[in-house]
């Protein structure tokens, strides 16, 4: 799958504010919106590519995802219809005379010739979605049912090792629905796997929507994950920390690792372990764990550790 650029596709940096975004996108759509243009097939990809970087940057929360995890990782957490949902681009188009409506509607709508638009941008054409005020269809296309989504509680050892279970849901007629979903390994927290099909029936005799299953992370006691790499805390004494030791570290998936702690390490120090964190959802590798070393200075010394210690300072340590 190609990379997207949304900062690029709108010509703007990645400290652009909200203005700037929707001023580039106010530009572009006057310059490629089919019925503004000479209407080819090459400015409609070019105005869906422009209206889809729009309603991720436009949207803080999207523009958080997508600026954090990059393109694929944000395309595995937002399909075509989450990337869309509650969009709407009227105020800006209409400024064009392209119809007033929302912009999952304005394929309908009148340019400034007061003709009807020829261009039709609807998410039941584009991305399949039955849902559109009125059951709009286009010609000789059945809409298809409502996507469903659903959050699974899963453990990080699952997440690490894939797991099988068994989901249960509610059909439209009230039914209660068992089905056993098979988990990948890595679907950390906010992706989500896909079962076509599975969603609600259409209304107009089309295919069902899909289910999407996002994984809900439960939380682990030991480590602290990040993405694919986990954090481990690890405690040491201060004459380890000074003269260097070796740690036992536990994995996600039930071993125990020797790691060496060099003289002189500060307590909250991170230290590396490469290839021990989560598997990649998609392609090889994992992430990395690092070991979050601790200094645990005692609350009180004995006469002998205080004698020691007062005989240490004298030395300049």
């Amino acid at each position: 799958m190609a990379q997207k650029d949304y900062y690029k596709a709108l010509g703007v940096d990645k400290a652009a504010s909200q203005e700037d975004i929707k001023k580039a996108y106010r530009k572009l759509a006057m310059k490629y919106h089919p019925d503004h243009s000479s209407g080819s097939k090459e400015n409609e990809e070019r105005f869906k590519e422009i209206s889809e970087a729009y309603a991720v940057l436009s949207d803080p929360e999207k523009r958080k995802q997508y600026d954090t995890y990059g393109d694929e990782d944000f395309r595995q957490r937002y399909s075509q219809e989450d990337i869309f949902r509650d969009v709407d681009l009227g105020d800006i188009l209409k400024e064009f005379g392209f119809g007033g409506a929302s912009f999952f509607s304005f394929g309908g709508g009148r340019g400034k010739s007061g003709k009807k638009s020829r261009f039709s941008f609807d998410p039941e054409s584009m991305f399949g979605q039955g849902n559109a005020a009125g059951g709009r269809q286009q010609a000789g296309v059945q809409a298809r049912g409502r996507d469903v989504e659903t959050e699974l509680p899963l453990t990080l050892q699952e997440i690490a090792s894939g797991v099988s279970k068994t989901v249960s849901l509610q059909t439209p007629s009230g039914k209660i629905e068992s089905l056993t979903v098979k988990i990948p390994k890595g679907l950390i927290e906010g992706k989500k796997v896909r079962l076509a099909g599975r969603g609600e029936p259409s209304p107009y005799g089309g295919q069902a929507g899909n289910l999407y299953i996002r994984s809900k992370l439960v939380k682990d006691p030991v480590f602290a994950p990040e993405g694919y790499d986990l954090y481990v805390n690890r405690e040491i004494r201060p004459s380890e920390a000074l003269l260097g030791t070796t740690i036992k570290v536990p994995t996600v998936d039930g071993r125990q690792l020797s790691m060496k702690v060099p003289p002189g390490t500060p307590s909250k120090s991170r230290l590396r372990l490469p290839g021990q964190g989560i598997p990649h959802m998609r392609g090889s590798g994992n992430g990395d764990m690092y070991v979050v070393i601790n200094v645990k200075m005692p609350a009180k010394l004995t006469k002998k550790q205080k004698e020691l210690v007062e005989a240490l300072a004298e030395t300049g340590l």
